[in-house]
């Protein structure tokens, strides 16, 4: 039975790409961009089998409608990848107010948008899986994305607030948690801050400078197995680190933290009073 996939930031990098996968192994996918014409070659490839959408997930109604186009046009939703968001690069103190909440509206709140409206759809059918990305910038941070890392962090927290909501429900939820990959993220897809105050330029220079070996980026197409392994789970992990840069620092940053739990162990416990 094809699948019917609802999958936002399709325009181009991960969304893109794991549509494709989907229509290559025969599932339908409704394909959200602010700029449909970036999936013309997809349409002239798999015909009716993918509806692209019109849809920018920071204004609300235009999300309800487009959840109700794709419900209409397919009759259900059974995955959604909510993969819309850019990246804000710069340090925090550097980070205008317009830029901060426009990072969180996107990342966050356009992600909550489409999860909201998405959830009526798989309560009805008592079934779905909801595949949010997320970052592995949700669990540890880098210096100079702050309003990025804590839009992940955001997205972790709420995701796995619904996934206990909804368990009992039989609607699965999956954190993707994607370190730097080839993709336009870090390139034209990223926003900078405007400001540059001097005292962080060493900083800036180590961040640079870090980022220039090539084996910090993971291959994007890399990815689709393991998409696909996901979606084609019973039983999905809740969190899929995706590259070996996001899986050796994630582990090393939980090792570190627990041995910090255990260090002061007896002053919290000795907090609680009784």
């Amino acid at each position: 039975m094809a699948r019917i996939i609802f999958i936002t930031g399709a325009s181009r990098g991960f969304g893109k790409l794991w549509a494709e996968a989907f229509l290559k192994a025969g599932d339908k996918v409704a394909a959200s961009a602010r700029n449909i014409t970036a999936l013309d070659d997809l349409v002239e490839k798999y015909g009716s089998n993918i509806l692209p959408i019109s849809l920018d997930v920071n204004k609300k109604n235009e999300v309800t409608q487009a959840v109700a186009k794709v419900k209409e046009h397919f009759g259900t939703i059974d995955i959604l990848i909510n993969n819309a968001g850019f990246g804000l690069f710069g340090t925090v103190e550097e980070t205008s107010e317009e830029q901060a909440r426009a990072q969180m509206e996107t990342n966050f709140f356009g992600l909550l948008w489409v999860t909201q409206a998405v959830l009526p759809v798989m309560r009805a059918q008592k079934s779905g899986h909801i595949i949010q990305v997320s970052s592995f910038l949700g669990i540890t941070t880098l210096p100079l994305l702050g309003l990025y890392n804590a839009s992940k962090f955001a997205v972790e927290g709420l995701s796995e607030t619904i996934a206990s909501e909804v368990a009992h429900l039989g609607i699965k939820f999956t954190l993707i948690e994607p370190n730097g990959f080839a993709t336009e993220w870090a390139g034209n897809s990223a926003v900078q801050t405007t400001a540059e105050i001097a005292d962080y330029n060493p900083v800036r220079e180590a961040f640079a400078s870090s980022g220039e070996n090539p084996e910090t980026w993971g291959k994007p197409e890399a990815t689709v197995d393991a998409i696909l392994k996901v979606a084609n789970s019973a039983n999905p992990p809740q969190r899929l680190l995706l590259g070996k840069i996001a899986y050796h620092t994630v582990k090393e940053v939980y090792t570190k933290r627990l041995a910090e739990i255990d260090e002061w162990k007896e002053v919290s416990i000795a907090a609680h009073g009784h």
